[in-house]
């Protein structure tokens, strides 16, 4: 992992432990979120628009086996569906963004592997998706800033379980439904310090491989 980024997230959970330092840690959250954006952002100028459907690693074992455009679309629905269908139980971004993305499917993607991936990310609208994912992250950090220590020990349920699976947001399928329990298993800290933290660590830098890997070819 990133060094950086890495002692970043490692502040920033032990910060919200703490409610003394709760409002520090949500400043560190801001600022790796700010850096990781900046990274996505940085690809988006440096690479061919082709790029971002490639899979230079397609049999390794890890988060690089996947493509950029993949990549973004995962972290920034997950974030979504977690921070407005679960947490504040409203309309997802997704709904103003889905015509002008042109995705075939609404879930997360984790029913997807290999071809199936590329072909995903190949009829994505790689601006309208970065403009999801711009949105997305604003939203998301309206609801962090307006969040009390108290807060984060809020849980979730089977109410919450049922809702999700009713949005059909998250795929049937083995190795996407698990998705939902394990959202609901967290309480909102435990959220924070992955879906809006640490997930985005792992594929930007699984975005970071993949674009190292093309460079190689």
């Amino acid at each position: 992992m990133n060094q950086e980024w890495a002692g970043l997230n490692k502040t920033l959970q032990a910060q919200l432990k703490k409610e003394a330092t709760f409002s520090a840690g949500i400043d560190t959250l801001l600022h790796l979120r700010q850096e990781l954006m900046e990274t996505l952002f940085a690809m988006k100028r440096e690479l061919r628009r082709e790029d971002f459907d490639a899979m230079p690693f397609p049999n390794v074992n890890g988060y690089h086996n996947k493509t950029i455009a993949y990549s973004i679309w995962h972290v920034f629905r997950i974030e979504d569906i977690v921070a407005h269908s679960l947490i504040q139980r409203e309309p997802e971004v997704f709904r103003a963004f889905r015509e002008r993305i042109g995705a075939p499917i609404i879930t997360t993607g984790n029913e997807l592997a290999g071809r199936q991936i590329v072909e995903f990310s190949r009829a994505l609208d790689l601006d309208a998706l970065y403009a999801y994912a711009g949105a997305v992250r604003e939203s998301t950090e309206a609801l962090l800033r307006g969040l009390s220590y108290g807060e984060l020990a809020r849980t979730f349920g089977d109410e919450d379980r049922e809702r999700l699976k009713e949005l059909q947001v998250v795929s049937p399928e083995e190795n996407a439904c698990w998705l939902v329990d394990y959202w609901c298993g967290k309480n909102l800290r435990g959220l924070i310090q992955m879906p809006f933290s640490r997930h985005w660590i792992m594929h930007v830098e699984a975005s970071l491989r993949i674009r190292n890997g093309l460079r190689l070819k």
